[in-house]
């Protein structure tokens, strides 16, 4: 199990790595991005879906849709080249809304019997808000200065969660003897914990001499490591959540040592806003 997490882990970072630096060449479209957004808004909402009820699990390919909708609408903006960073979340905000409206027109279609309708819109809002919202964070991430900033600073909202993750997950393996969350994650320890958070700090460090994202230098570099290693950690429960109350392991199969796509990027998730409004001045 931990070298298939260790080998997998290795190829999905430098994939990583390699898509930020092609993608920094292809300003301002950056198609990697757009494309990579497109995977996870098919992919991750498929596996979200799927761990809804049953009785009450909107239809997946319209929720798909939707979800990919809010993503591409990020890139709307590149229409009118002098919009402020408050106009580029238009799109977003617009499509959002659309989507919710949609969701409503096609429930009232739907309806045949009572008790299934709202929580299907519910469910609905639930994966536009937590894959498309959230994820949007991830697009707005690249216009936040020129492209080798915006790749670096997309580096940090990625690795330094991920990081802050492998670093909890050997630190709690070897060391860990006190259950932080027994009913949430039951493998997770306060010493692992600790040991993410000092992982993720590193990283953030690290990471800060590939560009010039940091203005008060590493101080602020170690200060963004613990509140994204701290970020990632929730966005990690709350995928946890989500799993237990549907009684499920992972959200699926597909990545073979770490479950599903969605169990990869819950932690970057959480921590793309926080990196949006860190940078944004």
């Amino acid at each position: 199990m931990i070298l298939t997490r260790l080998i997998v882990g290795t190829v999905l970072f430098w994939a990583t790595v390699g898509l930020l630096v092609v993608d920094q060449w292809y300003p301002p479209w950056f198609p990697c991005l757009f494309v990579c957004l497109m995977l996870l808004g098919i992919i991750a909402t498929r596996e979200l879906v799927r761990l809804f009820p049953a009785a009450h699990r909107p239809n997946v390919w319209l929720t798909v849709a939707g979800v990919c909708v809010v993503l591409a609408a990020n890139f709307a903006h590149l229409a009118f080249p002098s919009a402020d960073s408050g106009s580029r979340l238009n799109g977003c905000a617009f499509a959002l809304m659309g989507a919710f409206l949609a969701s409503f027109l096609i429930e009232m279609y739907r309806y045949r019997e009572p008790g299934t309708a709202v929580p299907r819109l519910a469910f609905t809002v639930f994966a536009l808000t937590y894959i498309g919202l959230l994820g949007s964070f991830l697009a707005q991430l690249r216009w936040l200065g020129d492209p080798a900033r915006t790749s670096t600073i997309l580096a940090l909202t990625i690795f330094v969660p991920k990081f802050g993750d492998i670093g909890a997950f050997f630190t709690g393996t070897f060391l860990g003897r006190h259950k932080m969350t027994p009913l949430l994650s039951p493998k997770k320890t306060w010493e692992g914990f600790a040991g993410g958070m000092v992982t993720a700090m590193l990283m953030s460090i690290g990471l800060s001499f590939t560009g010039d994202v940091f203005q008060n230098g590493i101080v602020e570099a170690a200060a963004f490591g613990l509140v994204a290693g701290i970020v990632g950690v929730l966005g990690d429960l709350a995928e946890s959540l989500i799993k237990r109350d549907s009684q499920s392991k992972d959200a699926a199969q597909s990545i073979p040592g770490f479950g599903g796509l969605l169990d990869v990027v819950d932690s970057v998730l959480f921590t793309a806003p926080v990196a949006y409004f860190w940078f944004r001045n």
